[in-house]
């Protein structure tokens, strides 16, 4: 269960961070858009609507989710580029997956969002400094995170989400 969970291990920070490793991980953000497009290509809403595991979400509401989570951390990133040390607004991530439009609604707006959304954040990334990667915002429950790690974050988080889909496509045979 905890490899359906967790299909790319749980989250690690890399504490040695280049500004090559930072070049791959905004190619990682610029890259998620096309490579989600294509995970969720030509599925029926049966199987869109399959969850990835047992008591996990659906495909449908895992693309939903990768909209909402994508589309705060670029909100997040604006905040600390030009804030001191914001404290972000949080969310309930699984009562949003509940919502009525997260559990039924077409995949292809939140596609949309997440390829909108992707192509300014990479814009961004590339225009920032090594400095500016170092601005945080806080947390209210775990405190200060710096921008070069919620960019580890987030390319572990479209990662770990493209792999419930494909994974969930590969046991399945589709």
């Amino acid at each position: 269960m905890e490899d359906l969970k967790y299909p790319i291990g749980k989250f690690q920070q890399d504490p040695a961070v280049t500004a090559e490793k930072r070049l791959q991980w905004i190619q990682s953000v610029s890259e998620l858009p096309a490579q989600l497009r294509q995970a969720v290509e030509n599925l029926s809403d049966e199987q869109l609507d399959t969850p990835y595991r047992p008591e996990g979400w659906t495909v449908r509401q895992v693309v939903h989710h990768v909209a909402d989570s994508h589309i705060n951390a670029y909100v997040r990133y604006r905040l600390a580029l030009t804030e001191e040390k914001p404290t972000i607004k949080t969310y309930d991530q699984a009562a949003w997956a509940e919502l009525a439009d997260a559990r039924s609604a077409p995949i292809d707006p939140s596609l949309a969002i997440i390829s909108a959304a992707h192509e300014r954040w990479t814009l961004l990334l590339r225009s920032l400094s090594e400095s500016e990667f170092a601005r945080p915002f806080r947390y209210p429950e775990e405190g200060d995170i710096n921008l070069d790690v919620t960019l580890q974050m987030y390319v572990w988080h479209g990662k770990h989400h493209l792999a419930h889909i494909t994974g969930l496509r590969e046991r399945n045979g589709w």
